[in-house]
């Protein structure tokens, strides 16, 4: 379990703070030479990685929900650290993504329970 929760938390992590870095970098006025968007890449592949990796050993309906959360984190991290201007529009956007998500990963731990 303890290593769950921990390969969780990096691909949180590491999707929230890519994202950032790649936009800070293409924002830099170095552009596609900026050290951030290599970063911001390394920092996805980890993402990728460990999520496939999380995917291995964890159901899609533990998965999903968990990971969500990286959706309203990544807008918050623009708002915060890049000053980006988030409408209530895409707080909107944001929230129904993580609700349908939330959704359907209840949907099918519901049905697994029943099939048990």
């Amino acid at each position: 379990m303890r290593k769950t929760v921990a390969v969780t938390a990096v691909v949180v992590v590491s999707n929230v703070a890519g994202n950032l870095f790649l936009s800070f970098g293409m924002k830099s006025p170095a552009g596609m030479l900026s050290p951030w968007i290599a970063a911001g890449v390394l920092l996805l592949i980890l993402w990728t990685l460990t999520r496939m990796a999380l995917l291995s050993w964890a159901d899609l309906s533990f998965v999903l929900p968990v990971t969500a959360i990286g959706y309203p984190l990544s807008a918050l991290a623009g708002k915060l650290f890049l000053a980006e201007q988030i409408t209530p529009q895409r707080w909107a956007g944001t929230a129904l993504i993580v609700a349908g998500t939330v959704l359907v990963g209840l949907t099918m731990s519901a049905a697994r329970k029943e099939r048990s």
